[in-house]
């Protein structure tokens, strides 16, 4: 009888001891391990999915109870591009992100309504002050002082306008631009043809209503070069450029790039990796340019950039 006592005493013994190593283990993962959210690198689907629901956050995007870590202390908010949304922008960067970590934030800005499929049309300066508003939204859900913007195509040019004129120079650490606007685009010479015809101004006066920003993205626009005066960037913040030599939509593409600076960092693709083909939409869903993007918010910890075939619109050949 003792020793059946006895021998049931060790079984319980065991039985809390694995119990307790069991949730020491599981308090020791870090928060991130919660999230395994899937990454689609497939622009194409994304932008389907976007369709169906341009005002849904992205997998791992809008956890308004999340807290910066101290490894990755900003939040991130994403800035999508003209006609995308916060839902098909963002299939693949959201949730890898908050996979890797970070806290995450999308919104729509620039559109009809904010359920419009197509955002990012309106006058650039007016969406900036709807990224300000947003920004200022993250700060206080998150407690933190600043956010590390990530955008693409406007997304990536119309930051600038709120650090420069908005104040959010105090309110952001990082901009990481994928394939932006910054020193406008000529749409393969097609407003240089139009120039030469007399044709452009009867044209960006049509196009102004539905698409003010389209205009003001124009290469040599009285926006951009009101932007641009006095410089492109400003001293406190870290600034990221990455972009593809395939981009039909901001050409010559080399107009994606911010003069050279310390705290500036351009980065073209095929530099890195030949077989990555991947066009202006893509290069939001493309894993080379997506781990730039994660070396350029944590620099301090750089991850290898792969190299592998990633095709235009439809990404990674597996």
């Amino acid at each position: 009888m003792k020793a059946d006592k006895k021998n049931s005493g060790l079984r319980l013994l065991a039985v809390v001891a694995t119990g307790a190593v069991g949730l020491a283990l599981a308090c020791a993962q870090p928060a991130a391990a919660a999230s395994s959210y899937p990454v689609n690198y497939d622009f194409a689907t994304g932008v389907l999915a976007g369709a169906l629901t341009p005002n849904q956050a992205p997998p791992g995007a809008n956890n308004w109870s999340c807290r910066p870590s101290a490894e990755h202390p900003y939040p991130v908010v994403l800035v999508n591009g003209t006609f995308a949304n916060e839902s098909d922008n963002w299939a693949a960067a959201s949730p890898l992100l908050a996979n890797n970590g970070y806290c995450v934030f999308t919104f729509n800005y620039g559109g009809a309504t904010p359920d419009s499929i197509l955002q990012g049309t309106g006058d650039i300066a007016a969406s900036a002050g709807q990224l300000s508003s947003f920004v200022n939204q993250v700060l206080a859900a998150t407690g933190t002082a600043k956010v590390d913007l990530v955008g693409h195509s406007q997304g990536g040019m119309m930051p600038r306008y709120y650090i420069k004129n908005l104040g959010g120079a105090t309110k952001v650490d990082k901009l990481v631009a994928l394939a932006p606007s910054n020193n406008g685009t000529t749409l393969d010479g097609i407003t240089q043809l139009g120039i030469q015809l007399s044709i452009i101004d009867p044209i960006n006066g049509l196009l102004n209503g539905p698409c003010a920003a389209c205009v003001e993205q124009e290469e040599g626009s009285s926006f951009l070069t009101a932007l641009n005066a006095g410089g492109e960037t400003n001293p406190n913040v870290q600034y990221t450029v990455i972009e593809s030599t395939d981009d039909e939509v901001v050409t010559p593409y080399t107009n994606a790039f911010l003069p050279a600076a310390p705290n500036v960092t351009n980065i073209l693709l095929q530099n890195q990796c030949a077989l990555d083909a991947t066009d202006h939409l893509e290069i939001a869903a493309d894993p080379i340019a997506l781990t730039d993007v994660l070396n350029a918010l944590d620099p301090a910890h750089p991850r290898p950039v792969p190299c592998e075939v990633v095709l235009p619109v439809t990404g990674p050949v597996f």
